[in-house]
């Protein structure tokens, strides 16, 4: 006759404390996702493409994507060094939103709209 051996409760229970902190810290990163819903991680759309620069319309507040190996074509410039927009909506890119640059290079402020 077999006599089955006594087993200990411990010796079979799940290690529970890690698995209890595990799923906590689970359970908190998904809470806070729901609640914040993805907040801190805003989208930025580039202006232009890995391969492209934006150029800005002489006299308009217009631009276009213009591939790296190229110039401008006629009535576009490349903007100011230091002021080239890199984001829709960033800094550079509403500044342009109300200044243009004329004939001459110069920057100059966008009559309003009528």
């Amino acid at each position: 006759m077999h006599i089955p051996r006594r087993v200990s409760r411990t010796a079979t229970a799940p290690r529970t404390g890690r698995a209890r902190t595990a799923a906590a810290a689970l359970a908190s990163a998904v809470a806070v996702v729901a609640v914040t819903g993805c907040a801190g991680f805003e989208y930025r759309e580039d202006i232009c493409s890995a391969d492209e620069y934006p150029a800005l319309s002489v006299g308009g507040t217009g631009s276009i994507c213009v591939s790296s190996k190229e110039a401008p074509p006629a009535g576009f410039v490349k903007y100011p060094q230091g002021k080239v927009p890199q984001q829709v909506d960033d800094k550079w890119d509403l500044y342009w939103d109300t200044h243009t640059l004329d004939e001459d290079g110069k920057v100059v402020d966008v009559p309003a709209a009528n």
